[in-house]
């Protein structure tokens, strides 16, 4: 399963010059996504779309580490900092989404309140 998730980061723009980068964060990719699947659910089971979201993990550490996770403007005054994406665009939240059927415990609960 390396070597498709490999190949789809490289569709998605990473090149053959940064593969001593990318092996490691796709395989740091593989297991946290599979940390976060149900008991008894394998990345096998997710079909294509656990290698697609492990390659989305993988790229999001790779440009992170290529551009050093820089703000790209701040402002002193009535503090501002942007960058690029938020929490819900980044290829993490992305991947979260995307393997959301087959996730145990995502840290969010619904609870009853008596009336």
């Amino acid at each position: 399963m390396t070597a498709e998730i490999l190949a789809l980061c490289r569709a998605m723009g990473a090149g053959a010059d940064r593969e001593e980068l990318l092996l490691p964060l796709v395989q740091a990719a593989q297991r946290e996504l599979a940390a976060w699947l149900r008991p008894g659910v394998s990345p096998r089971d997710c079909g294509p779309a656990f290698p697609l979201a492990a390659a989305m993990v993988a790229m999001e550490g790779l440009e992170h580490s290529l551009e050093g996770g820089q703000a790209l403007s701040f402002t002193a005054g009535d503090l501002s900092i942007r960058t690029a994406g938020g929490a819900d665009a980044s290829r993490s939240a992305q991947a979260r989404r995307l393997l959301a059927p087959w996730l145990g415990e995502t840290g969010f609960a619904f609870r009853g309140v008596r009336g």
